[in-house]
Order: structure tokens, then sequence, then C-alpha cells
């Protein structure tokens, strides 16, 4: 209720990055208040359950519910956002090499469909800043994936050497490993999905995470993020290449270039767009790699997630773990706690013990 009536409307006044910057560095600072976290923790706080905690990927997770990546993008505010009833989030996405992104204005809020258009292009300050922050943090309270991406500036044929580079760096700081290869803001990186491309980026990257296994003796899990924004035939060869690489799961899905049903009087920005327009293509997608990998291939659900129903139809539908986004900005943080009550009703009311149980069972 505070964020609804008091910070909603003051960041909604504001310009959609600016706030998105006040709101990084507002919860970074706050733990530099004696007793910030300790409060922070008190008003938003998820205890962790048993019937929710999930263990995954080789980690612990204290709930079901994270945050996608895009909002801190630097690792600015881990200890913020793990004080706010996150189970676990990703930071990026990073590329090696700081780069500005592309030119502003390229974030939108789409009022009235409670979606968001964003061309960022992956603006961040690079792996070397990022890992500098990871180290630095005296206690991790919740699992933090590292997103990857390529540098604007490098072409596909040599992709695979970015996304390397950035393992190379953050390997030692990050409890799972994320390839972005579907964000619709850098030139042709989604072609990277597709064909002997995919493959080949693929194998590379699982070789880099080998090589930093035997380094540091502990195996850590990679993930890819997908697109919602294919055909069925695409998605088939796409889910078919993933399992064949050994990938350990799939984060369905990133923003969409679709602006079907959209009322706002932004719907006509590029970029890609987040929120509830994308709720019922990414729910779809989850259930047709559930169904095509019979359920072996882990996946994180992601997009337009706004209730516990949003959420829990991800789950039925075969998402282990789900993530938000544009619901934070739209709904507060107060969101983290009444999804977390919504999904255990849910789960007594359809006769689950535990959170698994309902991982798929559309299928069953």
């Amino acid at each position: 209720m505070l964020y609804r009536h008091l910070g909603k409307p003051i960041f909604f006044k504001m310009d959609p990055e600016k706030a998105h910057h006040l709101v990084i560095g507002g919860l970074n600072k706050a733990l530099f208040v004696p007793g910030g976290s300790a409060a922070m923790r008190l008003m938003y706080g998820v205890p962790e359950t048993a019937d929710m905690a999930v263990d995954l990927f080789g980690v612990h997770f204290p709930t079901p519910v994270g945050l996608a990546a895009g909002l801190d993008k630097n690792a600015e505010a881990v200890g913020g956002f793990s004080s706010i009833g996150f189970g676990f989030m990703e930071v990026g996405t990073v590329t090696p090499v700081g780069q500005p992104g592309n030119d502003s204005p390229r974030l939108f809020r789409l009022i009235p469909d409670e979606a968001l258009i964003n061309r960022m292009g992956f603006n961040n300050e690079g792996a070397e800043a990022m890992a500098d922050r990871l180290k630095g943090l005296k206690q991790r309270r919740i699992p933090v994936a590292v997103n990857i991406g390529r540098n604007k500036s490098t072409p596909n044929e040599t992709a695979h050497e970015d996304y390397r580079k950035c393992i190379r760096t953050l390997y030692p700081y990050g409890d799972f490993f994320v390839v972005n290869i579907s964000s619709p803001n850098t030139p042709d990186l989604r072609s990277l999905q597709h064909g002997s491309e995919l493959s080949k980026l693929l194998s590379e990257v699982k070789e880099e995470m080998a090589v930093q296994h035997s380094k540091s003796g502990k195996a850590k899990s990679l993930l890819v993020k997908i697109a919602p924004d294919v055909s069925d035939s695409e998605l088939e060869f796409m889910v078919h290449t993933l399992s064949e690489a050994g990938v350990d799961g799939v984060i369905a899905t990133n923003t969409t270039l679709s602006r079907e049903g959209l009322t706002s009087d932004k719907a006509g920005e590029t970029g890609g767009l987040s929120g509830k327009p994308l709720r019922d293509r990414s729910t779809e997608i989850i259930r047709s790699i559930y169904r095509q990998t019979g359920g072996k291939l882990p996946i994180i659900g992601s997009g337009g997630i706004f209730s516990s129903q949003d959420a829990y139809d991800k789950i039925r539908a075969g998402a282990s773990l789900v993530e938000i986004y544009t619901a934070l900005i739209y709904e507060g943080p107060e969101v983290n706690r009444r999804l977390h009550a919504g999904l255990r009703q849910l789960l007594r009311r359809d006769g689950f013990s535990h959170i698994r149980e309902a991982v798929g069972a559309d299928h069953h």
C-alpha cells in the first residue's frame, strides 16, 4: 500500500529511466544506513517455508520467485533486492566491455496495458566492474545469476568470444549463468538462437564453463534465455539444440516485439515489450518446452506475472521457478509477499504439499 499511494505516484511522474536509477541507488544506499537491511526485510521480506523452497541447478532457492535481468544491470543493489522478498535474482545483462547502450529516451511505460517497452541496448559498466561489486558483497542472502551478452560492436561470428570472456571474469561470483541471445535491442543478436550458430555458441560457452570449473573445483549451471517471437518449428529446433548441447535450463521468455492488443499511445515505440501483454505467450512457450523435453529441461518462467495465479499458471505449465520485473515497477516491493501467499493457497487448494509437485501438473 505504501508504494501504491506514496512511491508510485512520485516515480510515475518522473522519466522512467531516471526513476529506475533512483530505485537502484536507493536500494544500494539503504544498506549503508544502520538497520536499513533489517527494516527492508521486516517490511517486505518473505520468510522461507518448507513447501516453497526449491533446490535446482545445484543451488538452494528460499522462494521460487526471482527478479529478472535488466533491472540491476551492474549488480549495484544485490543486497537491497535480497531484502525485499526475492528468492533469487539475475544481474546484467553484462558485456565484456562497458557500453552506453542506445540513445535516450529508451524506456517507456505503457500504463493502460501495464507494460513497459525498453530499447536499452545492454547498457552496462562491463564484466570487470560487475566482478568487483560481487566480490565486495559481504553477505549474499539469495542466489545471484549472471546474465551475459555480447558487445554491440562484436559480430555474431565472434560472439562466442564475448560470452567466454564474461564467464572467465565472473565465474567465481555467479551462482549460475544465463546466456542472453534473445534481446531484441542488440542488432542481429536473436539470429544466434537459430541454426548452426546456436550449436557453435553453446559448445564454446560450455567449454569455457568446463575450464573454469576445473580451475575452481566448483561446477555451475548454464541456462539460455530465449525469445517469445519464434514459430513452433523454430522453437522445436531451438529446444532440441539446447538439449543436445547439455545446457542445464532455459529461461522463457525475454521481451517481445509483438504489439498485439495494446491500447497505449506509446505502443509504436521500438524495443522489447514486457508486462501483462506477454503473459499468455510466455506461458505457451513454457508449455511447449516442457512437452517437448518431457519435463527434463528445467525452466524458469518469465513474462507478464502480476498475480499468484499468473505465476501458478507458468508453474503448472512446466516452470520450476518464475521471475518478475514489470510487476515490481507497477506494484512495488509488496508484490513478493502477495505472490508467495497466493501461491501457497493455490498449492493447498490443489492438494500439493510442495511446489515441485505442481511443476508441469497440466501435462499429467
